[in-house]
């Protein structure tokens, strides 16, 4: 016995043909996921944890003596009291978490901060690492320990997997 069975494919093929052409530019999800990724990085310097969910160094106390003027000529006045009780990575003028930006192409999303030192922070130092100044002390002065803020956090892979399954959907109407 021979059965012929004939398939109608052409909805299908339709339907791969127009998730094809959607996944082909990914510029728009990309940059909706670039802001999400700019303000999830800008709370883990509220909550001084990095994507791992782990609570950063604090400041060491040469650290926090150093910022209030401690080897300086300055008094160091209510500015002291400030800087040693403030947050790891916020220092006075707040640059690095104020400056974390994205980049998204057709098909890559970057984010990060332009700040010369973003990556001695994200990766940490030893002390002299960088050389040495004039006067021949260390740079760092200090050993400065990784403070991971850039990266993706379980909480943000759900949050990317539902935006790029929403955007794969939308795709296909």
């Amino acid at each position: 016995m021979k059965f012929d069975i004939e398939l109608d494919d052409s909805e299908a093929r339709r339907a791969l043909a127009a998730l094809a052409a959607g996944a082909g530019n990914l510029r728009p999800l990309l940059g909706e996921l670039g802001e999400l990724m700019v303000e999830s990085t800008k709370q883990r310097f509220q909550s001084s944890t990095g994507p791992d969910g782990l609570k950063w160094k604090e400041n060491s106390q040469v650290t926090k003596e150093r910022a209030a003027g401690a080897f300086s000529n300055r008094r160091p006045g209510a500015r002291a009291s400030r800087v040693a009780n403030k947050k790891p990575l916020i220092g006075e003028s707040k640059a690095l978490s104020t400056t974390i930006n994205y980049r998204a192409t057709d098909d890559t999303l970057e984010w990060g901060s332009p700040m010369e030192y973003a990556a001695t922070q994200q990766f940490g130092a030893n002390k002299g690492a960088f050389g040495k100044t004039r006067r021949n002390s260390p740079i760092p002065w200090g050993d400065i320990p990784a403070r991971p803020y850039l990266g993706v956090s379980a909480e943000d892979e759900v949050t990317v997997r539902d935006r790029f399954n929403r955007y794969l959907k939308s795709t296909l109407r």
